[in-house]
């Protein structure tokens, strides 16, 4: 499993930069991360339980802490915080970013929700 060499947040534009060793580099907007949290709060507790969270566009990240040698956990300035991205799951949500982002967006206009708050 790659793990990450560098986790740096640029405050300004609220996106998450990620080097991981096995070369991959993502950038991860504030929103994303959040409309993607693997918290239970988003994820469900099983498959098919996925919320779809909106009004997200502006959404910032306050703080990361570190979760032992595996993980951090992001801190949004909605209040958010219990999300675990393991190294794991960020090296997924990079890989996948297009994907889940489309899917996202037609998932709001599915549901008739907007990204702005």
């Amino acid at each position: 499993m790659p793990i990450p060499t560098e986790i740096r947040l640029d405050k300004a534009t609220q996106v998450l930069e990620v080097t991981f060793d096995d070369g991959a580099r993502f950038s991860l907007p504030a929103e994303y991360l959040r409309v993607e949290s693997p918290s239970a709060e988003v994820q469900g507790h099983g498959p098919g339980q996925k919320t779809i969270i909106a009004g997200r566009r502006h959404v910032g990240i306050m703080g990361i802490e570190p979760v032992g040698n595996y993980a951090v956990r992001l801190l949004f300035d909605d209040l958010h915080d219990t999300g675990i991205y393991s190294w794991e799951y960020l090296h997924e949500i990079g890989r996948e970013r297009e994907q889940r982002w489309g899917a996202y967006l037609d998932a709001l206009k599915a549901k008739g929700l907007r990204r702005e708050p």
